[in-house]
């Protein structure tokens, strides 16, 4: 009877943690709205520019909204998934500009091609436009960012405090998260041309988790308390070269060279961002094969040569498991050799993996571990065992 009751228990807990996905999505794109609004209100009612709010719902993790990554003006910069980068412009400037990569494998000199030209282009647009000739309409590029990311930020809050409990489908350790950050996005406007100068770009991430909206919403804390738990992230990314980074990520990317990896390969795209107060934050393209004249494959790392898709599949799925463990040891052993972080900062490894449809490997993979661990293991303090289990992992949805 025991063992009854507990498979009983068991189904019962499988049907009421079993979402339903029509309705998730519905939820989720009435809180996008909700959100843009949100955003928009801040600007004050005769406000009306386009903002485009997408949001994303990853199992046992939570809802993701993502926002512009910038605003000057009225132009908002939206990088778009697998590589892609637009440029709106607004009222009285008649340039707009989109780059993509098809493959999503975009190396770090083909960035700087794409800021150059995105920026040439800009420049001519403001030379020319009625807006630009009126220095009474120029503002701080740098006040008119804060002013933005400001925005965001209270806009977020107030989502989660005051509709999270919209997302009906979403369980209590579930996550409703709003950030300018795109999901595996491995190209970043970090500067334009503008009227006065350079917008820094600014990272952004608002936390709440549905378990204290839930609570708030049921009268057991109050909207000072939920505020309270909501985890805020506002960083400015630096440009200043830093010597230590700059290293680590000359050793990643010769450690996942085709000629020296046993798994995927980096081709020498692998770059990093300093976010103030935050961490570091490195970004990988990994591959594991190259497409041949004749429809076949060649994988470098393993040295396989002319095999097909789905031999060259299988052994994608096969070096996935060891490739994350790899990059795990990798984090410890060689992020030791940084400097330059705070002790409650962290290191980030984030990874868009190598295409492999109905492989069941995540799209993308996130690492990060905090400073404070990486020093610790390094000093001996800890084991190698405890400081892998401090790495935490966040996987994007399967391919």
């Amino acid at each position: 009877m025991l063992i009854i009751a507990m498979m009983m228990a068991n189904i019962l807990a499988f049907a009421q943690n079993k979402i339903n996905e029509e309705r998730m999505q519905r939820d989720i794109e009435v809180a996008e709205n909700i959100l843009g609004t949100l955003i928009k209100q801040q600007y004050g009612k005769r406000q009306f520019f386009p903002m485009e709010v997408q949001g994303s719902y990853l199992p046992g993790y939570g809802v993701t909204f993502r926002v512009p990554s910038e605003m000057f003006g009225n132009m908002f910069f939206t990088p778009g998934g697998g590589g892609d980068i637009e440029l709106i412009a607004p009222p009285g400037f008649s340039y707009s500009r989109s780059w993509s990569s098809d493959d999503g494998g975009i190396t770090h000199e083909e960035v700087q091609k794409a800021k150059s030209e995105v920026d040439r282009n800009y420049q001519i647009a403001k030379r020319t436009s009625p807006r630009a000739k009126n220095s009474k309409q120029r503002t701080s590029t740098d006040s008119a960012g804060t002013s933005y990311h400001e925005k965001i930020l209270e806009a977020a809050k107030n989502f989660i405090a005051d509709y999270g409990d919209l997302l009906t489908q979403l369980q209590p350790s579930e996550k409703i998260i709003v950030t300018n950050k795109s999901e595996g996005e491995n190209l970043r406007m970090t500067w334009i041309g503008s009227m006065d100068g350079a917008i820094k770009q600014q990272l952004i991430i608002v936390e709440g988790n549905k378990g204290d909206v839930n609570l708030f919403r049921q009268g057991k804390i109050s909207r000072d308390q939920l505020l309270a738990k909501v985890k805020i992230v506002n960083s400015e990314i630096s440009d200043e070269l830093q010597p230590d980074l700059e290293l680590l990520s000359s050793i990643l990317n010769r450690l996942y060279s085709r000629d020296l990896s046993k798994t995927f390969f980096a081709d020498g795209n692998i770059y990093y961002e300093r976010l103030k107060d935050f961490g570091a934050l490195y970004h990988m393209q990994v591959y594991a094969s190259n497409l041949t004249n004749d429809d076949l494959y060649d994988m470098p790392t393993v040295r396989l040569q002319d095999v097909d898709q789905e031999t060259r599949d299988k052994k994608v799925k096969e070096l996935y498991p060891e490739f994350e463990k790899n990059l795990k040891e990798d984090m410890l052993e060689y992020g030791r050799t940084i400097k330059s972080l705070k002790e409650d900062e962290n290191l980030i490894v984030e990874i868009n993996l190598t295409q492999c449809r109905r492989c069941g490997i995540p799209s993308t993979l996130e690492l990060t571990i905090k400073y404070s661990a990486l020093k610790d293991y390094s000093a001996g303090k800890i084991t190698k065992e405890a400081a892998l289990a401090k790495i935490t992992v966040k996987k994007g949805p399967e391919q």
